[in-house]
């Protein structure tokens, strides 16, 4: 459980008590985020593998010298829109949607065959494939900064932090765990503090639940979703990305500021749970998610 401020602890078990909260948590909101820091895609279902959600942060793109690109530096990339089709990925700008990117999905040769390098993320080392010229020009140019796009094939390994993971347990490209569980009752609660209320899609997570009361991700541990089991870890020290309007990307002081005023831990402004994947299989929503 969080090591939040009694004061906080205590609100938090009188509004359980005393409000009329919905006891099953139904799964309402799958998202994934194929290119990290772009656009998500909202789905119906998905596959849990044991990195992430499929093609959760796959791709990514990298700098000059390899390091990670997201909002923090570009807050463009909150404005490239991605599409999911059978054998690759359509990316365009919102200012721009007539002129598109196709990504493909690299087949098994170019898996094999392509020259890796070493990419960095955070304080993290892997190895990636880079996609071929035009295409990191395209992104150059969208973006504003000199870029170059890779993807994480199946034999790179990059594991979570081995203080929370419970077996080895692997990720993508993400800031560093498979999932990020949100409840939609915290968004709601969050947005009943601030003047204007924002979307979810400011928070990027992969799974948000209905019912339950607010911030009940906090303390949820053990769960599965249909048979997918699942595991919390550790909540989500939030950067300044939830500041970034993801329909303009233009950044303002909310929703930092007023989370700053409860939700902010030893400096860190703590807002969704990140979880890992236990066994492989297929969740959608309406599904239940069953604590143990």
């Amino acid at each position: 459980m969080i090591n939040m401020p009694g004061s906080y602890w205590i609100v938090y078990y009188l509004y359980r008590l005393n409000q009329p909260v919905p006891m099953a948590l139904i799964l309402s909101k799958i998202q994934i985020y194929p290119i990290k820091s772009c656009g998500g895609i909202s789905l119906s279902s998905s596959k849990a593998e044991s990195r992430g959600l499929q093609y959760d942060r796959r791709w990514m793109l990298i700098d000059v010298i390899g390091r990670c690109i997201t909002q923090r530096e570009s807050s463009a990339m909150a404005l490239m829109r991605i599409e999911l089709h059978k054998d690759c990925l359509v990316v365009y700008h919102t200012d721009e949607v007539d002129d598109q990117i196709l990504v493909p999905f690299l087949n098994a040769e170019e898996l094999s065959n392509s020259p890796r390098l070493e990419v960095t993320l955070w304080d993290d080392i892997c190895e990636a494939i880079v996609y071929p010229d035009f295409i990191n020009k395209w992104f150059s140019n969208k973006i504003n900064m000199d870029c170059r796009l890779v993807y994480m094939p199946d034999d790179s390994i990059r594991k979570v932090d081995p203080r929370y993971a419970a077996d080895g347990e692997i990720t993508s490209f993400s800031d560093g765990y498979p999932i990020l569980l949100l409840g939609q009752a915290s968004l709601d609660d969050l947005n009943q503090r601030m003047a204007d209320p924002i979307p979810i899609n400011r928070f990027r997570p992969n799974l948000v639940f209905t019912g339950g009361a607010p911030y009940q991700e906090d303390d949820i541990e053990s769960f599965t979703i249909d048979k997918v089991q699942m595991k919390g870890v550790k909540l989500c020290a939030r950067c300044n990305i939830p500041t970034i309007n993801q329909d303009t990307g233009i950044s303002k002081s909310e929703p930092t500021a007023t989370l700053a005023t409860y939700r902010l831990v030893d400096k860190k402004i703590l807002f969704g749970q990140n979880v890992l994947i236990k066994n492989p299989g297929t969740i959608k929503i309406g599904d239940e998610l069953v604590i143990h």
